[in-house]
């Protein structure tokens, strides 16, 4: 269990940023990731404010709007307004430097950035984004090999948007052997646990039993390998 409250904090008058996993400044040494899920970090973004250009290395680095736009330029020459809804995935492999800002001058930011180990080190760079409309309770986001219309990622991982309206329920099972479900909006009683926004739960093999409360749910599933690939 990953409480919200607990996660890691990062302020700086611009950006408000949450960590799940060690990052930056914040170093928990019983929360540096599982299996080959290296950060998700939950930010806000001062309008108008950003991420200078800085550079990357040998990661899969996905970013999920959840409000605003992201406006995104990159050393491959990609320049992109990524707005809330979508999915971006960059690759940095062998090494990419991109900025992020606040497209907009008059509201906040906030996305979740996420980092993945690559299955191989060296890897060309390379970018995508799409808009990925839910389909059923679970929708493919990143699937290794672009499934059902997702983005593809360089690693044995599949990450599905999970959206219940209330009092609805799924149950989920990770195929590869590990799962982490990471809340985003609504609430959720799993496996008897209650969970609200940003909360997150691991699963290592067991059924995770999904109930919404009474104000919906909005999630992210990750179906992760039981080792670093």
């Amino acid at each position: 269990m990953r409480r919200a409250r607990e996660r890691g904090r990062a302020e700086f008058g611009w950006l408000d940023s949450r960590h799940s996993f060690s990052f930056g400044h914040y170093y928990n040494p019983n929360h540096m990731g599982i299996s080959v899920l290296r950060v998700i970090n939950d930010d806000t973004v001062a309008p108008g404010a950003g991420f200078n250009a800085h550079g990357h290395q040998d990661m899969e680095i996905i970013s999920y709007v959840l409000k605003g736009a992201i406006e995104h330029k990159d050393s491959l020459g990609n320049q992109f307004v990524v707005p809330a809804g979508e999915v971006q995935r960059m690759t940095a492999g062998t090494g990419i430097t991109h900025s992020e800002y606040n497209h907009f001058s008059s509201e906040s930011l906030r996305f979740l950035q996420i980092w993945i180990r690559p299955n191989r080190l060296g890897l060309e760079p390379s970018y995508e984004q799409k808009a990925i409309a839910q389909s059923g309770h679970l929708t493919s986001l990143i699937t290794p090999d672009g499934q059902e219309g997702s983005l593809t990622i360089h690693q044995d991982v599949s990450i599905f948007r999970l959206k219940l309206a209330s009092d609805e329920g799924e149950l989920l099972e990770a195929s590869r052997g590990i799962g982490y479900l990471h809340l985003i909006e609504g609430g959720a009683q799993v496996n008897g646990r209650e969970l609200g926004p940003g909360d997150a739960l691991g699963s290592f093999g067991e059924l995770l039993e999904v109930r919404a409360r009474e104000d919906g749910l909005i999630a992210l599933w990750f179906d992760l390998p039981p080792e670093e690939g």
